[in-house]
């Protein structure tokens, strides 16, 4: 089962930011979508639960690293899930907060 995933969600599932860095400098499509989510719904997917299963305060890591590599913030899943609604419903505000910058910084440069 260890190819379940592609090599980006893979590293999202784990939580492995500098694999993720790495595989999106060589070239990884950010918005890649795989099993109904996006990279940046998966990421925060990920972080949320993590914390919900740990009792552990909230990463943002992967959500940061793709927003960095040009994830599309506002880029639903085929479900119509946004990365905005998934970070929500964790209540994940460290992702809502670095979304909102990217989505305004996108807003500013189209201007």
């Amino acid at each position: 089962m260890s190819n379940y995933w592609t090599p980006a969600h893979h590293a999202v599932e784990h939580e492995d930011a500098e694999s993720l860095a790495r595989l999106l400098a060589d070239g990884s499509d950010p918005d890649e979508v795989f099993s109904n989510m996006t990279l940046l719904t998966h990421a925060i997917d990920v972080e949320g639960d993590g914390s919900l299963q740990s009792g552990e305060p909230l990463t943002v890591h992967t959500t940061a690293v793709l927003l960095a590599f040009g994830a599309d913030p506002e880029l639903a899943d085929p479900d119509g899930h946004t990365p905005m609604d998934m970070a929500n419903r964790y209540g994940h505000d460290l992702a809502v907060r670095l979304l909102q910058t990217h989505i305004n910084g996108r807003a500013a440069g189209s201007r």
